[in-house]
């Protein structure tokens, strides 16, 4: 009598894989098939895994304690943090973060969207122009700044003899706090509007000449134009300059620290004579680095994180197409 045995199972790609299965097989696969397009964009992630996660993991550790930079770190929890919600000169430059943003960017979006649009309608020497209104964005903004320190001058200063020459009498703009601000403000204007109207430039060419056509046929003028067509069809344009502006504003650094860091008379990068300029990021920079707090300097920069990223989602929304 015969005996019946069970067929021999035929093999399968996860038995012949082990308990991995398929999946991860070829898986595994597609990765070593594509090695060298891996390999390739690794040195930015390497990059930027130790110059920008990295710093920013630790700052947000260093918050957390008291540290000079030297000595050992001293956990402190929520101290630092709570110090800086009662430090009064931190909101004094959270203020003049602000004032300092609003007198740059409005005028400098206007003036950016005036030139754009004027630019626009030339049929001559656009290129020139274009370089020529770029040209302050890549300049030395060091340079700039030594520059307008010296215009602002108030015993030899353009601006001065200006006002003079029309029997006005002449300002402190270098130790007046409202006048520190305009300086700041004049220079963070002088460097982007050129950027901005580059880029106002390529959306109001980027608009079909045949929507401004029907609006001449049914007699609209350039005003009624400008206001009902070009502003509504540049609003994502307006809407990412405007977060861009933002952003780039509450961090202002350079122009306070060169124009006002380095006076004899009084502690270094303080925004100048009655903290008038001191900004969010100069401040932590004055705290982490002259004072070698850096414990309270990393508190500082994740509260301008914080501040940045609300100003940037309220201009979001009141800048944003709304949704009917």
């Amino acid at each position: 009598m015969a005996v019946l045995r069970p067929a021999r199972p035929v093999p399968t790609p996860s038995m012949q894989t082990g308990a991995a299965g398929p999946g991860r097989a070829t898986g595994f696969r597609r990765v070593r098939s594509h090695w060298p397009q891996y390999l390739a964009i690794s040195p930015f992630y390497l990059l930027f895994s130790v110059f920008g996660l990295f710093p920013a993991l630790f700052s947000l550790y260093l918050a957390f304690h008291r540290w000079d930079g030297l000595g050992e770190m001293q956990f402190v929890g929520l101290k630092n943090f709570q110090y800086l919600l009662g430090d009064g000169t931190f909101w004094l430059a959270l203020r003049n973060t602000f004032i300092i943003w609003f007198l740059s960017t409005v005028p400098m979006l206007f003036v950016a969207l005036a030139i754009a649009a004027m630019l626009n309608s030339t049929v001559r020497f656009t290129a020139f122009y274009r370089i020529a209104y770029f040209i302050p964005n890549i300049t030395s903004l060091v340079a700039m700044a030594i520059f307008f320190g010296a215009v602002f001058s108030t015993n030899f200063g353009l601006v001065n003899v200006v006002l003079q020459a029309v029997h006005l009498p002449a300002v402190h703009w270098l130790t007046n706090p409202l006048g520190m601000k305009i300086v700041v403000a004049t220079v963070t204007t002088w460097q982007w509007t050129g950027y901005n109207t580059i880029i106002y430039l390529a959306g109001l060419q980027a608009i079909p000449s045949e929507v401004y056509e029907a609006a001449k046929v049914d007699g609209a003028g350039p005003i009624q134009t400008f206001v009902r067509i070009t502003i509504p069809l540049l609003r994502p344009i307006i809407l990412f300059t405007v977060v861009v502006s933002t952003i780039t504003g509450m961090q202002t650094f350079t122009e306070p620290q060169v124009l006002f860091g380095n006076n004899g008379t009084l502690t270094a990068n303080t925004g100048g004579a009655g903290h008038g300029a001191l900004t969010m990021v100069l401040y932590f920079y004055h705290q982490a680095f002259d004072n070698h707090d850096f414990g309270y300097g990393a508190a500082i920069a994740w509260a301008v994180f914080l501040v940045v990223m609300v100003f940037a989602a309220i201009n979001w929304r009141l800048v944003q197409r709304r949704e009917t």
